[in-house]
């Protein structure tokens, strides 16, 4: 399939957009892992037009991510087509129009899913953000608002006709937000009915290498779009990719495999953040990487606690999964010599640059 003039192999996987998730350091680690095709989290267009605190951060990215797409939303024309000049300034390989987040702050001014009430709008929004760049804009939403009001088919000629490039479907309406299953049976109407010329992602319960396989051989669509199933997981692609080669799942991480990834995007946080602050938004992360595992709430108790990389580290050195308890920290002399320097890997420099975003303001 191919998005524009960005070409990828058969059944290709993408992370979604997630709010405080999928920022550079959890998708330079999903790159490694196999993930074709990357999304930042959702900017607000009028975050990004009115310069505020945090928004144009989110606008980094990193050449080993490429191919990346930019993703935006809101729910005032001007403001949207604005913040698409503005990200076309940074160089994404996409510009992603968000249609689809169901938070109630998001959608009460027709920005994510709250677009799905108001069509025409919806049509709008595309056209300013399509004519405000020579990049291929994407775009990600869901069914519908409600049962009531699925008008997917409709929608996703429309914005075909718009001048999107790719399709990205979350396969449950606004009113169900992430509860039960995700209806797939809508994606394969999509494909069969929809009469699409654009690739059609699928996105909604593709949480395991058996759920992405199952969603590519019953809905028919172009590439499965990852969301849950990566947080505190990025080896989900390579294990997807090859259930799907050989119908076999490869052995799970090693525990030192997974505290390394751990202690890597720690390190990758504090470089794009600071230590402070990437210590501080790296607490969230550690639930999903250690879920399941024997002692896992008290290691998580643990270095939370740490107010430093090194320490957290130290910690995550020194904990034994399968132990009745776990010891004291290591002091930092008795760590190997080199892993320091192996986990500090320097981030390179970042494509977004803050003169490119002046110049397009």
């Amino acid at each position: 399939m191919k998005i524009g003039p960005i070409a990828f192999g058969e059944r290709p996987l993408f992370l979604a957009p997630m709010e405080d998730v999928s920022d550079p350091p959890f998708r330079i680690l999903c790159k490694r892992y196999g993930a074709d095709m990357m999304y930042t989290e959702f900017i607000s267009s009028g975050g990004l037009v009115h310069d505020a605190e945090g928004s144009h951060k989110k606008l980094d990215i990193f050449e080993e991510e490429r191919p990346i797409g930019i993703q935006i939303f809101g729910g005032d024309v001007g403001q949207v087509r604005e913040a698409a000049k503005i990200v076309d300034a940074v160089g994404p390989d996409v510009i992603d129009i968000n249609f689809g987040c169901p938070v109630k702050k998001v959608v009460c001014k027709d920005g994510g899913a709250g677009i799905l009430r108001n069509v025409p709008k919806m049509r709008a929004i595309t056209e300013a953000v399509v004519a405000a760049t020579e990049r291929p804009v994407t775009v990600k939403t869901r069914l519908g608002w409600n049962d009531a009001s699925i008008r997917i088919l409709e929608v996703a000629r429309m914005l075909e006709e718009a001048g999107v490039r790719a399709l990205a479907v979350h396969a449950r309406t606004r009113a169900q937000m992430y509860r039960g299953e995700a209806r797939w049976a809508w994606l394969r109407r999509i494909k069969e009915e929809g009469g699409l010329s654009i690739p059609l992602i699928g996105n909604g319960d593709a949480t395991t290498p058996e759920k992405i396989r199952a969603m590519f051989d019953e809905t028919g669509v172009d590439a499965v779009m990852i969301g849950r199933g990566a947080i505190g997981n990025p080896w989900i692609f390579r294990d997807a990719k090859v259930f799907m080669a050989t119908g076999e799942l490869p052995p799970p991480p090693s525990w030192e495999e997974r505290v390394a990834v751990v202690a890597e995007h720690l390190t990758l946080k504090c470089r794009w953040l600071g230590e402070r602050k990437g210590v501080l938004e790296m607490r969230r992360m550690y639930g999903g990487y250690f879920k399941g595992f024997r002692h896992a709430s008290r290691l998580r108790q643990l270095i939370i606690e740490e107010p430093s990389r090194e320490r957290i580290i130290e910690r995550l050195l020194n904990f034994r999964e399968d132990a009745p308890a776990v010891q004291v920290a290591v002091p930092a002399k008795a760590r190997p010599a080199r892993l320091s320097e192996a986990l500090a890997a320097k981030l390179p420099s970042p494509v977004a640059r803050p003169e490119a975003v002046e110049t397009a303001r």
